[in-house]
């Protein structure tokens, strides 16, 4: 009897942290920038090479940065939700287009519509690699300051919309 009794013991904790982390949201993957200066970066904008875009230009400003490829699966479910959410967010979007094609992120704004107030060119994914990000598409709320206030990993739903970001710049913006 005392034989099966550690095995059965290791097996009761393996037990217990698959139980947690089945109650785990998947989607909510802690990011160490949250409560930190956004990274700085300045890459030339999708549409026009010559022209740039940066964190620098935001400064002053609630934002969000919407890190997103003409590749990904999941940005096609995304975007009709920052369609809307560009219509109604009342703050600037800036988009990310993470290592992609040039052409092939321009032409695929330009099939689905462009939320974007302005869209920086990351072919290489460095600057995605320094906010952290894990895949596309991500999205982060920037403050006034510059402070990384939100990370939300995966595409965006209309339920994420109503109930944290849109209570979030709502209460930004007051700030």
């Amino acid at each position: 009897m005392r034989r099966f009794l550690l095995p059965f013991i290791g097996f009761l904790v393996l037990l217990a942290f698959l139980a947690i982390g089945l109650r785990l949201n998947p989607r909510e993957v802690p990011s160490p920038l949250i409560g930190k200066p956004a990274p700085a970066f300045v890459l030339p904008q999708l549409h026009a090479p010559a022209e740039t875009v940066s964190a620098r230009q935001m400064a002053g400003q609630v934002w969000i940065f919407n890190v997103w490829a003409s590749w990904c699966v999941a940005c096609r479910q995304e975007h009709p939700v920052l369609m809307d959410l560009a219509k109604t967010a009342g703050v600037p979007l800036v988009g990310l287009n993470y290592k992609d094609g040039r052409d092939q992120g321009a032409a695929w704004l330009r099939e689905h519509g462009d939320p974007y107030a302005v869209s920086a060119f990351d072919g290489e994914g460095r600057v995605g690699i320094d906010y952290g990000v894990y895949g596309v598409p991500e999205t982060f709320v920037v403050d006034k300051q510059g402070i990384i206030r939100l990370k939300i990993t995966g595409p965006l739903t209309p339920k994420d919309v109503e109930s944290r970001l849109l209570p979030l710049l709502r209460e930004l913006n007051r700030a």
